[in-house]
């Protein structure tokens, strides 16, 4: 389509003033449970084509579509057509009784929502031809939904299921072809399709079978996985042994079939050398300790520890030391070294490992020279065997790819000889039938010789039951020190055939087996090739903010589908690489003095613009967003309002699981917010700053307390606020001072005067002392500075800290992609591409932190060292079991118990030691006061209700009963805070943490 005017046809069944149902109501909870569920499901469903990150659960897009589509029919306005054809269509769905008045129906439709969710129901006739049907009724003509941040194209999959017309486009060319694929499928030709690619994929396992097996086969028998570990050398004076870097000695956990490492040291020859075997343990101590922990490599022979930057070192001398090496007479000297070998036995689907041997490396050395004789003979023109393009380095702290650390600059580093000689032998095979294969079944091929390539890779990981687990379990791609080896053929997942497996499950289900086709189109999201007023829905998922770098990680999968069909869409594949330059991300551009944020304010704001233009009058849009930062958030919301949409409602659904990773002891959102948006009339009015700030409070408390009913929690919680916050904000042009000056959407949170100081920054403290008075009372709500009844800062500090990293209720399974497992994911030993190991204690983002904790009075600089960290723009709560050096000084629990049990009538209080520490401070009165270092000196600081809290917990923690007892009488005399600050932090702190534990064992002790 061209840009320009286009002229509707027929009339509007819905009128511009009616809601729709997506702006009154929305079953938040079943809906989040049901995308949790979508995130499970393996088999048919349309993310294992291909991997995309952060990809919408089918079942939220879904949801949230119909939602749009359908007016409310509480809404006066409502057709009355509409309502007729819905009360006699949903009685054929079960549970969705429409009653006779509009409520009922308004709740039938809704459940009917929450219903189709469900995966089950993806290819259920009934409910395809209910909101099919529905649609249609609201709508005179088919509409059509646009996403121009298209992505793995969940959003317009789930439009063509309900019947509308779609428009995709995403930038990336991987993600480009993963639209094409799953967008275009036509229904009558997919059988079709589904026997051409059985057919091709078949004959290309047989080719390359014929052509490798002599590099894997030995001996009559074919082993169907390896495991490699990296090695450096000790540089221990007369020692210089191998050290294997590894961070378990374990094969395989499997029941039936375990198996681990040990070893001999033989010390005979000049340099030590050691000899492993593969052993059944009979309990985890029989198996050894790890090689490697933090990029420190320990040296069995001599014990030696190697210092992080001599591994980097040595590796980087080796692009990584993926490959082993080899002497002229094909003896290894070095590089990786093969630990285990993996069989099947008696026809078991268990793996069963055996040590390595001569004929295995023999093997390999033949790969590596059959890679180099292919290598040297490319044609002129033509991409390298191997992957010679650059691995680019994000240029912000994402701490994703830090290959590069260890020396792997080109994205063939990141293969061994024998695993880029499998990849270059299917995309050699791919592209020798691509003159007489469809495009369509080519693409697929290509898609399945990528998840080949995920387990097929240095940087894979080996799985409790010693299979191979796939790279990008993450959104990430973090070095390993060992790593499985797939071979291609045989039915296992890791392999080439299984990856064509996977392909054919998503084909023959139901998830595209959609009514029409879309349309695709490789396109910036500022430059969408739409006419004025075209769409009805404008539905998307823009990148948050600096969380994915996209294009980076997506280099992986470029270069072999370059290799493999680049020749058949030559205009996709052309560049180097995926672009970078244009990405709607917040990083750095070289070359270019512009601001991250400003950069990416500037080009989502564009992007919302186009967004604008293309939305009929009467349309409706959803932008989502799920990002953790307040800045994040700021340079969003900016782009809307600055763009001519008004927030009408705001749905914050659980798409991520809160036990991944990223999640553990931290604010990591659960939820995606959903954002419902209008294009604001020409002629809104100017909004009064005064009526806006009266009306906040009110609406922001309405909404929590429909959000706590909901089971969200913490993080999402705030977040999710944003949303009616924004309803307020928004519906005006603009909003004013008395003195006529308009007041920012962002701004300086620091500042005095509105005008500067921005409305978001009143979100951040409307809602932070909503959480307050939630928490510990009205009194610590209204505290600023301390104030009658309030508990001092460090209290209140603790409490909203706790509260915010709450997580998200049912959001606890694990997200898309392979289980975040920290046992198994090695990116914490990156050294300084990631920064150190994490500390215990919870932790938020500093912005998070502050923008909460300022308008209320409490100043993070106040209590760091005293029960907050900060560094690298993290704040860390301090464990209670690091603060008793702090609490008791060198002698710890012990001193205090002591002095309290000499005196257990008038327990001393004062828990700092005298003259210990000048900067420590007191509290009275709920005001911090910086002490004179002469004053500090002759008395100890005063305890306030958080310590002593903790003391009671350490005491407890130390088995101290009688000094415990003897505290908690004291602090029953002296007043309620006691109390009331250790049972609200019980509510507070996570199930299952130490301090839970502690508190709800030390309140049991509480006198009665």
């Amino acid at each position: 389509m061209k840009r320009g005017k286009r002229r509707t046809r027929g009339r509007v069944v819905i009128p511009r003033e009616c809601k729709r149902l997506a702006e009154v109501d929305f079953p938040i909870a079943e809906v989040s449970r049901r995308s949790l569920e979508d995130k499970r499901v393996r088999g048919g469903h349309p993310s294992a084509i291909h991997v995309w990150w952060a990809r919408r659960p089918l079942a939220s897009s879904r949801a949230v579509l119909l939602g749009l589509l359908w007016p409310d029919p509480c809404d006066p306005l409502c057709p009355s057509a509409f309502k007729e054809q819905a009360r006699l269509l949903l009685r054929q769905a079960a549970g969705c009784n429409p009653g006779k008045t509009d409520a009922e129906l308004r709740q039938a439709l809704l459940q009917f929502i929450s219903n189709f969710a469900s995966w089950d129901l993806i290819g259920n006739s009934t409910y395809l031809e209910i909101s099919r049907a529905l649609v249609q009724a609201a709508h005179s003509e088919i509409p059509l939904v646009v996403d121009t941040f298209a992505g793995g194209g969940s959003i317009p999959l789930e439009a063509l299921r309900i019947g509308c017309e779609a428009y995709a486009s995403d930038l990336n060319p991987v993600a480009f072809m993963i639209l094409r694929t799953t967008l275009e499928q036509d229904v009558g030709t997919i059988e079709t399709i589904i026997r051409e690619f059985e057919s091709a994929g078949a004959a290309i396992t047989k080719e390359i079978r014929e052509s490798l097996q002599q590099y894997y086969a030995y001996d009559k028998k074919e082993p169907v996985g390896y495991f490699w570990a990296r090695t450096v050398r000790c540089e221990s004076t007369n020692c210089g042994a191998e050290i294997p870097l590894l961070k378990s000695f374990w094969l395989s956990k499997a029941r039936q079939a375990k198996a681990a490492l040990r070893y001999n040291v033989r010390k005979s020859e000049s340099i030590p050398s050691i000899q492993f075997e593969v052993f059944t343990p009979k309990s985890a101590a029989d198996v050894p300790s790890p090689t490697v922990s933090r990029a420190k490599a320990r040296c069995l022979c001599c014990g030696t520890v190697l210092h992080p930057d001599r591994v980097r070192a040595q590796l980087r001398k080796h692009r990584g030391g993926t490959d082993p090496i080899f002497d002229k007479n094909g003896h290894r000297v070095g590089g990786a070294r093969l630990m285990a070998v993996a069989e099947e036995r008696d026809g078991s689907s268990l793996r069963h490992f055996r040590s390595a041997t001569e004929a295995d490396y023999e093997a390999v050395y033949g790969a590596q020279h059959q890679l180099q004789r292919l290598s040297e003979n490319v044609v002129s023109g033509e991409p390298a065997v191997v992957p010679d393009e650059p691995i680019r380095r994000v240029p912000v702290a994402f701490g994703v790819i830090n290959v590069w650390v260890y020396g792997m600059e080109k994205w063939g580093d990141l293969f061994s000889a024998r695993q880029a000689l499998a990849l270059a032998a299917v995309a050699k095979s791919i592209r020798s039938i691509s003159d007489r294969t469809n495009p369509k079944v080519l693409t697929l091929l290509a898609f399945a010789l990528n998840i080949f390539a995920r387990t097929c890779n240095g940087n894979a990981r080996l799985r409790p039951d010693g299979s191979a687990a796939p790279a990008f379990g993450m959104q990430a791609l973090p070095f390993t020190w060992a790593f499985p080896e797939s071979i291609p053929w045989g039915r296992r997942a890791e392999t080439f055939v299984g990856a064509l497996e996977t392909v054919l499950s998503v084909l023959r289900g139901p998830a595209l087996r959609v009514p029409r086709k879309a349309q695709v189109e490789r396109s910036d999201a500022r430059q969408p090739r739409l006419p004025d007023e075209s769409a009805a829905v404008w539905f998307v998922d823009p990148p948050y903010y600096d969380a994915i770098p996209y294009s980076y990680l997506s280099d992986f999968f470029y270069v072999w589908m370059k290799r493999s069909i680049g020749q058949v869409f030559p205009s996709v594949f052309a560049q180097q690489l995926t672009p970078k330059t244009d990405e709607i991300v917040s990083y750095r551009i070289p070359d270019s003095n512009e601001e991250p944020t400003q950069r990416f304010e500037r080009m989502m704001s564009d992007a919302f613009g186009e967004g604008r233009r293309i939305l009929k009058e009467d349309g409706i849009g959803s932008i989502v967003f799920a990002h953790k930062t307040t800045e994040g958030w700021e340079a969003l919301l900016s782009g809307i309002v600055g763009r001519g949409w008004t927030v009408t409602a705001s749905w914050p659904i659980a798409t991520e699981a809160a036990n991944r990773l990223r999640a553990r002891n931290a604010a990591a959102l659960a939820t995606s917010v959903h954002l419902i948006c209008r294009p604001r009339p020409a002629d809104a009015k100017i909004g009064d700053w005064e009526e806006v700030l009266r009306e906040l409070p009110g609406r922001v408390a309405d909404w929590m307390a429909r959000l706590e009913r909901e089971g969200v929690r913490g993080a999402d919680l705030v977040f999710a606020c944003i949303g009616p916050a924004l309803e307020i904000f928004s519906r005006y042009s603009r909003v004013e001072t008395a003195e006529g000056r308009e007041v920012p959407l962002g701004g300086d949170p620091e500042a005095r005067d509105p005008a500067q100081r921005g409305y978001l920054a009143y979100v951040w403290e409307v809602v932070g002392r909503a959480a307050l008075q939630q928490v510990l009372g009205t009194a610590e709500a209204k505290a600023r500075n301390g104030g009658a009844g309030a508990l001092e800062e460090d209290a209140r500090l603790t409490a909203l800290f706790l509260w915010t990293i709450k997580s998200t209720a049912g959001a606890s399974d694990m997200p898309e992609g392979e289980p975040e497992d920290e046992a198994d994911n090695e990116g914490d030993d990156d050294g300084e591409a990631a920064g150190k190991r994490k500390a215990k204690g919870f932790t938020l983002v500093f912005d998070i932190a502050r923008r909460f904790a300022q308008p209320l009075g409490i100043h993070l600089e106040t209590w760091r060292g005293r029960i907050v960290e900060i560094e690298k723009g993290v704040v860390r709560l301090l464990p209670v079991s690091e603060r008793s050096r702090q609490l008791f000084g060198e002698a710890g629990t012990a001193a205090l118990a002591e002095r309290i049990e000499r005196a257990p009538a008038a327990p001393q209080l004062d828990l700092f030691p005298e003259g210990r520490d000048a900067n420590l401070l007191r509290v009275k009165g709920g005001r911090t006061l910086t002490p004179a270092a002469s004053e500090v000196a002759v008395r100890p600081i005063q305890a306030t209700t958080l310590d002593r809290v903790h003391a009671a917990m350490l005491l407890q923690a130390s088995g101290r009963t009688n000094a415990l007892r003897s505290l908690l009488a004291a602090e029953q005399d002296r007043g309620p805070d006691f109390l009331r600050l250790a049972n609200a932090l019980s509510a507070l702190y996570p199930q299952g943490c130490e301090e839970k534990r502690l508190l709800d064992a030390m309140l049991l002790a509480v006198p009665r």
